[in-house]
């Protein structure tokens, strides 16, 4: 039986341009927790674990604005990235997705977010790190966390003029405790959000070997931690304490690390590694992400 040739020609295109959508859509590397336990196990210290990548400011790229769930989404695509995100309340007491408290950088309106109201800010649209407009929105919290659910960890940075009991009751109303993580710069803070809601992972700041002792003697259960080792290299007896402890060590290389890896080559991120940090919280997901195969490569 012979088949008519356009319908032929018809069925290869159709065939190549199905192959062509799947080769155009890459993997998303999505994380599913169902309990705050899972999330504790996963985020816990082991010495075989592979290292894990912190998405500063959600990874923004060309295009992809930060704080903006499209860009999560996207940055998702080259590793299962903690998504590390910025909190603000708006005049009529929303919180919502941004990391300055002025408009001007990340939107197209001017002005405080707190002169705002969210019916006001939602019709703001979001520019990229290169000053380019995009169609994408400002996200509410409950956004982010109704996103997150069955994806990624989300590290919330809450900032100024936001209330402790604020972020705890928007968690638990959502029932996101499985997989957030609340990040505070004092002790103090981070034992009020663990009276608040012992099921939380809490980001708490390890500074020197007086802070890390401190943090080691709180109240604060050792399986609820990571912690945050600052934006420099910390000496070694900071990782010996925390992985002694079970607790995995983040270490800020946004700015002057990722400025120098870039410069120097991905040696910078190897040395990192392998000398104690667990956790690289950057502002160059790609560049890690080949970092942390070519480690696990060199491991084995």
């Amino acid at each position: 039986m012979k088949i008519n040739s356009a319908f032929t020609q018809i069925l290869l295109f159709l065939l190549l341009a199905t192959f062509s959508c799947q080769e155009q859509s890459p993997q998303k590397h999505y994380l599913s927790f169902t309990t705050p336990e899972e999330l504790q196990n996963y985020l816990a210290w082991a010495p075989e674990k592979t290292p894990l990548i912190g998405a500063h400011r959600g990874g923004p790229l060309p295009g992809f604005p930060e704080n903006c769930i499209e860009s999560f989404d996207n940055i998702l695509s080259y590793a299962p990235c903690l998504i590390e995100c910025d909190v603000r309340k708006t005049k009529d007491g929303v919180l919502i997705m941004m990391h300055d408290e002025m408009l001007e950088r990340t939107t197209n309106g001017s002005g405080n977010i707190t002169d705002f109201t969210w019916d006001e800010l939602k019709m703001l649209q979001l520019e990229d790190n290169d000053g380019k407009l995009t169609d994408f929105r400002i996200p509410t919290l409950a956004d982010v966390l109704d996103w997150g659910r069955d994806k990624a960890i989300i590290q919330l940075d809450v900032k100024r003029g936001i209330q402790p009991p604020e972020i705890v009751e928007a968690i638990s109303r959502q029932q996101a405790e499985a997989y957030v993580v609340v990040i505070t710069y004092t002790l103090d803070a981070a034992k009020e959000y663990h009276r608040l809601n012992p099921n939380l992972m809490i980001s708490a700041s390890a500074s020197g070997p007086e802070g890390t002792t401190r943090l080691l003697n709180s109240n604060i259960r050792k399986q609820n931690l990571v912690a945050f080792v600052g934006v420099f290299e910390p000496p070694a007896e900071i990782y010996d304490m925390l992985h002694q402890n079970g607790i995995r060590a983040i270490l800020g290389t946004l700015g002057n690390l990722d400025r120098k890896a870039e410069k120097e080559g991905i040696s910078v991120y190897l040395d990192l590694l392998k000398n104690g940090a667990d956790i690289l919280a950057t502002d160059n997901v790609p560049m890690v992400t080949e970092v942390i195969e070519r480690y696990v490569v060199e491991k084995r």
